[in-house]
């Protein structure tokens, strides 16, 4: 792959990478493009779930039938496009993903954070032919709006493994319970105006976290990563009381 062109404005890489994995977090749809070998190596998108593992890398459960999964297989490299969707797309933030894919083995950590974002995903997995692919980073292109358009490196843009997904379990099993409930319930109306019955913490990550609701889920962002087991507790439970 070309290496990506470079400019005066990745001089401050980590704001721009730190704002493209915000960008993905906030996401669970994007449109990923496989080259295809049929139609001599043309592009070929398609709507496709995705959530971010802890080192913000893609995850994607195709099947085996999948036009995607023929194409990748002939070809890894893809990309994957989210964007915000805003009454005008031009002006609207959005980040490109490019990379290769590969299919993981049925981890049940993949497995489980990827249900707790995508629930009726269930159902295909049911089906057996439905397996995790992680796309690996190699550079993003992020556009913030007008004038705002940025090539990050993937170095950049990942996250070593790290204290966070060891620590994720223990913080949502910390938190979803009777008692912490009313600390959910008012982070909820107090930021969202929204009174949901039961809140459910589904991630938390070194960027911020996201709580289930009746009304779909919420993102919050930390104020700044934070790295270390500790370090996370802390920014959850600011974030939650702010």
């Amino acid at each position: 792959m070309p290496d990506a062109p470079r400019s005066p404005q990745l001089a401050a890489p980590t704001d721009r990478a730190l704002q493209a994995r915000q960008l993905l977090r906030a996401h669970r749809h994007g449109v990923l493009s496989t080259l295809s070998r049929r139609f001599d190596g043309m592009p070929f998108g398609s709507i496709a779930p995705f959530v971010l593992d802890h080192q913000a890398r893609p995850l994607l459960l195709v099947s085996t039938l999948a036009e995607h999964t023929r194409k990748r297989d002939g070809d890894p490299r893809c990309s994957l496009l989210a964007h915000d969707g805003a009454d005008n797309p031009q002006a609207a933030a959005r980040v490109t993903v490019l990379g290769r894919a590969r299919r993981l083995p049925d981890a049940t950590g993949v497995r489980e954070r990827y249900l707790r974002y995508v629930p009726e995903a269930q159902e295909l997995l049911a089906l057996g032919d439905f397996h995790f692919h992680v796309l690996e980073v190699e550079a993003l292109r992020y556009i913030g709006g007008f004038g705002s358009i940025h090539w990050i490196d993937a170095a950049d843009f990942l996250l070593a493994p790290g204290p966070a997904e060891a620590a994720e379990p223990m913080l949502l099993e910390q938190w979803n319970n009777a008692r912490n409930l009313p600390l959910l319930r008012a982070w909820c109306l107090r930021r969202h105006g929204l009174q949901p019955r039961q809140p459910t913490l589904v991630g938390v990550d070194v960027d911020g976290f996201d709580l289930r609701t009746e009304q779909g889920v919420l993102r919050q962002d930390f104020a700044r990563p934070a790295v270390g087991a500790q370090a996370l507790q802390l920014a959850l439970r600011q974030a939650l009381e702010a």
